[in-house]
């Protein structure tokens, strides 16, 4: 293969609905570049981009896929993307290396939910995009509504480029009001007939022209002046104004194709080349430290890490960006994210898992490598003198948790490595052990993200794991001041034990500060406070501990025995097991042993008196509320209101936003289970939501109930 130029160089992602159409035309573009001499078919399981074996199994991609394709003297890098939205990882790191997203609609189906959920990734990429109808051969195609629904739905910037002459098995002809031709194609494909548009088409195709022509102009002062003075522009004048509009996101083109039977195929190719970015004609990825770059050959070498994954055979493989620069094989180059020393021994153009080894790449073109020791996706390499560092993709948070557990506890280990092995190749899984929970949880998009993982878990790795709800980390609290005290005793021959603590216990509110005196139960108590020290808690909240002790009763030296005796019931809270949280505990008095009295004995005082104290302090259970936004058709926001407030969710307004339906909610995070399934459901998987963690309030009597009925269970069974 040939070293290609910066300018020879055209980045895109494919992105569309599950179902569009994308590796089909991935297979399609291959073809024509010369790749492979057979087209594929996702159906006979035997595409370059699918070749996992759970894509090929589930019919789909899973994750994104690399490849390249070589026409008219340039490099097109190609990323196949998964459609579906709880896949999102593999378009998300696509977009950020992709310098045009090619929007694959399918034409029978028109703007589906993967359609929105691919516009809105790219939008806030601020990716340019092309939006390609194919499957124009399908019965049901309907190129006219197809249209505009693209355009009620993403503005009317989507402007016709080409449109087709009939849709349906017939669909054969595209009518190119660029170029002012017809490209008639033969049954397979091919290489298309070049004619004049019939005289029916004359005055739709000129019409259509003169609104490319004014989209093209308006991105143009002189192409407007031009313009209005001729009433027309030259191909050449419109493809530069063209070009402007579609970098600044001002303009989407609309083009035609059956990737199925390759019509189409060549034109969009030619188009891509013509009036697609070149990498040093977008913006340069944000610089997070270092020497500032820009993408030129000329420039310091670096390289950008978006996507990492493993292969039996072949081990770690590592796929970049080439930022600036020049890359040759047997560079040395410098992790600029942990400073370790990488060798790229080999460069590859890389289609699917097949790799053509390359000499050395340039700015803009994107590759792989193998066997890096320690660059994982997000990392820089770099020249260590210019140390530059691109900042890292940011992937959405997760919708989406379940706790896993390996059904036989030999496998644990297993469990854990299997996982972290899964995460290096799709981050939008995020792994956590929860102490508190005493959990392996895994954050995730969704039930279907969730299924892919349980599928490499039965037949790549072949262990047995339960998938289950997680628990839901609540919090234990006080409302009311009481007292209580403990005599711990102890006597079974030689030294005994002896501890007795007397102490008071009230809830902690923000500005509160510890008080002299109370009356409970009838009794007064009045205090004379030594010293306090104030803990604030790893798991949120604050604890109080002041020392009352006057006289001696207790030593000086068994309070922090006390206290960690406390601190056991505050991590293990009395009603659930849960953490404790915003307590003023008041130590005022107690007994010691001249012998018996150590610290493990004021340690079982301090905690049983704590507990005592905390049962009799009309205690309440807090659970997590979250922030919700959730955006759905207008149609549909009934049915997700009802099902909001079946879970008990607060609504604090709403809105409208890009065409959506806002609502704004708080929620109990243990009504959230399962509901991205519920609100793709309810919304024909068009809605979206987002969440986060906004505070804790106390549950409802009873939920409480419940919940203290639940964990007396659990006890008795353990």
């Amino acid at each position: 293969m040939k070293v290609y130029k910066t300018g020879q160089i055209r980045n895109i992602v494919l992105l569309g609905n599950s179902g569009s159409g994308k590796t089909t035309l991935a297979e399609a573009m291959l073809l024509e570049g010369g790749v492979i001499n057979r087209k594929g078919e996702v159906t006979a399981k035997n595409t370059v981009s699918d070749f996992n074996t759970i894509e090929q199994e589930y019919g789909n991609s899973v994750f994104s896929s690399v490849l390249y394709a070589e026409f008219l003297d340039k490099k097109l890098n190609i990323l196949d993307s998964p459609g579906m939205d709880d896949l999102c990882g593999g378009s998300i790191s696509s977009l950020e290396v992709a310098d045009l997203g090619l929007m694959l609609v399918n034409a029978s189906g028109g703007v589906e939910a993967g359609t929105e959920a691919a516009f809105r990734n790219a939008d806030a990429k601020h990716k340019p995009l092309f939006f390609v109808f194919n499957g124009l051969d399908h019965e049901n195609a309907n190129f006219e509504q197809s249209l505009e629904k693209c355009k009620s739905s993403f503005g009317n910037k989507v402007t016709v480029v080409q449109y087709p002459l009939e849709t349906g098995p017939a669909f054969s002809s595209i009518v190119d009001v660029l170029k002012m031709k017809m490209y008639k194609y033969g049954k397979d494909g091919g290489q298309p007939q070049i004619l004049d548009i019939p005289a029916s088409e004359k005055s739709r195709a000129e019409e259509l022209q003169n609104q490319l022509f004014e989209m093209a102009a308006e991105n143009d002062e002189s192409l407007m002046e031009n313009y209005f003075e001729q009433g027309m522009l030259s191909e050449e004048e419109v493809i530069k104004g063209m070009k402007l509009g579609i970098n600044q996101r001002d303009l989407f083109p609309v083009l035609c194709t059956c990737a199925k039977r390759s019509i189409g195929i060549n034109r969009l190719m030619e188009f891509i080349i013509d009036a697609g970015p070149a990498p040093d004609e977008m913006p340069m990825r944000e610089i997070a430290a270092g020497k500032e770059v820009t993408m030129k050959e000329s420039e310091t070498p670096s390289l950008f890490v978006f996507k990492t994954s493993i292969e039996s055979h072949v081990g770690e493989i590592t796929y970049f960006k080439v930022m600036s620069g020049k890359l040759t094989e047997s560079i040395d180059l410098v992790n600029i994210n942990n400073g370790g020393r990488e060798r790229l021994s080999q460069l590859f153009a890389t289609a699917g898992k097949n790799r053509v080894k390359v000499p050395e790449m340039l700015a803009g073109d994107i590759g792989c490598t193998v066997k890096l020791k320690d660059t994982k996706y997000n990392h820089t390499l770099s020249l260590k003198e210019a140390g530059t560092q691109f900042v890292p993709m940011e992937f959405p948070a997760p919708r989406h948790r379940v706790a896993v557990k390996a059904v036989n506890e030999t496998d644990d280990e297993k469990v854990g490595e299997v996982l972290n092995r899964i995460k290096f190749e799709d981050p939008t899984y995020i792994i956590e052990y929860s102490k508190e929970l005493r959990q392996l949880i895994v954050h995730n998009q969704g039930e279907y993200h969730m299924n892919v993982l349980k599928w490499f878990f039965d037949n790549v790795y072949k262990i047995e794991v339960d998938f289950k709800e997680p628990r839901i980390p609540y919090r234990e609290t006080i409302t009311k001041a009481s007292q209580s005290d403990y005599r711990h005793k102890k006597q079974s021959g030689g030294a005994g034990q002896f501890g007795e603590v007397h102490m008071i216990i009230e809830p902690l509110e923000e500005g509160d500060t510890p008080k002299n005196g109370f009356v409970l139960d009838g009794k007064e108590y009045k205090l004379s406070i030594r010293d306090t020290q104030e803990l604030t808690l790893p798991w949120g909240g604050r604890l109080l501990y002041c020392n009352c002790i006057v006289g001696g009763s207790i030593d000086g030296r068994f309070m922090p025995a006390i206290l960690k005796g406390i601190m056991e019931k505050m991590e293990q809270g009395p009603l659930t097991g849960s953490y404790a949280r915003d307590i003023i505990v008041y130590v005022y008095d107690g007994k010691m042993h001249p012998v018996d009295s150590n610290e493990i004995s004021f340690k079982l005082a301090g905690r049983n008196a704590f507990s005592m104290a905390f049962k009799k302090a009309n205690p309440k259970i807090l659970e997590p509320i979250y922030d919700l936004e959730v955006w759905v058709p207008s149609e549909r926001m009934g049915d997700v209101m009802s099902d909001l407030q079946s879970r008990r969710a607060l609504i604090m307004g709403m809105g409208s936003e890009k065409g959506f339906e806002k609502i704004t909610a708080r929620v109990p995070l243990k009504e959230m289970n399962k509901y991205n399934t519920s609100l793709s459901s309810l919304t024909g998987g068009r809605g979206q939501f987002k969440m986060a963690f906004n505070s804790y309030e106390k549950v409802p009597a009873d939920v409480q109930d419940a919940l203290l009925k639940a964990y007396e269970a659990e006890q008795e069974e353990e």
